[in-house]
């Protein structure tokens, strides 16, 4: 495991933990891991077998056993270690995790702060929202009350864009809440999650079979969701994939918090802050290289407003320093993989030719390495019926389309596109923001910001074919990992 201690890593086939232990895994099939900054292999994943996912799920279900009778107090103590080891250890994991992903090193510091925030949530969750109620004489001599227990043995499937923190959305409430979990990471960057399983093994030292870690790829995923033993499984990444997660959960009977893709707006207002507004919009569109749920990829501007945005978003986009992220002045990464970057090529493509016109044009840019890298790009005139206005990208594509007014705005959000994640407004007028923020169909709404993120003690939203299920995640999984008891006592 010596190569999961270092920071510059050596190409290696990562290991499996089973029950506490790193395993080597029997499969002949693997997948390389990239550096998106260098395009260089820098580790390779295995797609596990099915025995060994067996023994990993076999590994939980009996350390459920166990560690649902530890009390609370002390379950509790385990989150605090982890704690305290991930900021000691903060600058190491964002570091690995802009290795495996691109992502700035700021950015990352980001993720690994949020990271945190959500075990946090975890333990002051474990204390307050486990709590059961009761209510003494519903009946003559009759008292009632609920109770929270831990369910079993969960999977948790990682997407590749937030490889730390997106896990820690699920894995410090479950194991907080009494449950055990299978982690399945994303088989484009599995280190950032392998690393910090490994720091866990080593020194917060949970007891064998809490967590377990799988790599592999689609068979993995479903291997885990049909296992007899696993309760449920959380899900983010792509909404067609999530549907077929959250369709092959309900035919086997399991939970599944389900959060899937996006197409998120950013309106700009007459009256609106052009500075504020436009900082946010090449923040919303471009952080993370454009890959992640609440990038603000359409911007939707009113006509008054649209020059004065413009010849800033503009001068702005082309200004943006776009480089390896480890450097500390790069303000953008690369994509996360060269068919990432193929594919957002395309997008910049499809606009042009439907119509649209480049203000600026990433698949221009000169970087002087050998990374996925695609510059900012900004395209003007796009209408509701163009693919970059409706789909999905993942990548750094801002499409700008003009608006008369607030409802028309309102009426593009709705129904360009199936998707709900996030919409933003920016505006001085109260009556506006209000109108927006109550007939937008969106489950993360920002008034005057352009990454509406929840904190960690609140759900992160999502509407439509950005989210399946009941629960989101964050502190919303509390209900997710446990089922209430109801007793009826007469004494």
């Amino acid at each position: 495991m010596a190569v999961l201690s270092e920071i510059d890593y050596r190409p290696n086939v990562l290991p499996l933990l089973i029950n506490g232990e790193w395993l080597k895994s029997d499969s002949t099939e693997s997948l390389p891991i990239f550096n998106p900054a260098t395009g260089d292999v820098i580790s390779k994943v295995p797609l596990a077998t099915k025995a060994e996912l067996d023994r990993a799920v076999e590994s939980a279900h009996e350390a459920f056993q166990k560690w649902k009778e530890i009390s609370v107090p002390d379950r509790v103590q385990y989150l605090f270690r982890m704690k305290y080891l991930f900021e000691e250890r903060s600058e190491e994991l964002a570091r690995i995790n802009t290795q495996n992903h691109g992502k700035t090193i700021m950015e990352s510091r980001g993720d690994v702060r949020r990271t945190i925030d959500n075990i946090e949530s975890a333990i002051s969750a474990a204390y307050v929202l486990m709590k059961g109620a009761n209510l003494d004489q519903v009946s003559e001599g009759i008292d009632e009350s609920t109770v929270k227990e831990p369910l079993g043995v969960f999977g948790i499937i990682c997407p590749f864009n937030f490889p730390l923190m997106v896990p820690f959305w699920f894995v410090p409430y479950a194991i907080a809440l009494g449950c055990t979990v299978i982690v399945k990471p994303s088989e484009i960057t599995p280190l950032p999650i392998t690393y910090v399983a490994d720091l866990i093994t080593k020194e917060v030292k949970l007891p064998p079979g809490v967590i377990n870690l799988v790599h592999g790829a689609k068979e993995t995923v479903d291997a885990i969701i049909s296992h007899p033993k696993v309760k449920g499984v959380t899900f983010v990444g792509s909404t067609p994939v999530g549907r077929h997660v959250y369709k092959l959960a309900g035919e086997h009977g399991k939970r599944a918090i389900v959060q899937g893709g996006a197409k998120n707006s950013i309106l700009v207002m007459p009256d609106a802050s052009i500075d504020l507004a436009t900082e946010s919009c090449l923040a919303s569109a471009f952080g993370n290289a454009g890959q992640r749920c609440l990038a603000g990829s359409n911007i939707i501007v009113t006509e008054k407003a649209h020059d004065s945005l413009m010849r800033k978003l503009t001068k702005d986009a082309k200004a943006i320093k776009v480089g390896n992220g480890l450097n500390e002045t790069t303000q953008m990464g690369p994509l996360v993989s060269k068919r990432a970057k193929e594919r957002v090529s395309q997008y910049i493509h499809h606009g042009i030719s439907e119509g649209a016109r480049a203000v600026v044009d990433g698949r221009s840019l000169k970087v002087n390495q050998n990374g996925f890298f695609l510059g900012p790009t900004v395209l003007d005139e796009v209408t509701p019926e163009m693919r970059t206005a409706k789909e999905e990208i993942f990548g750094p594509l801002a499409s700008v389309v003009r608006v008369r007014n607030l409802d028309e705005a309102i009426d593009f959000v709705n129904t360009s596109t199936n998707y709900g994640n996030a919409a933003s407004i920016f505006t001085k007028d109260g009556r506006n923001a209000r109108e927006f923020r109550r007939r937008v169909l969106a489950g993360n709404i920002g008034i005057n910001i352009g990454v509406a993120a929840p904190l960690a003690y609140f759900p992160f939203g999502g509407m439509r074919d950005s989210f399946f299920g009941v629960l989101h995640g964050q502190v919303d999984s509390v209900d997710f990992f446990t089922d209430r008891k109801v007793i009826m006592s007469r004494w």
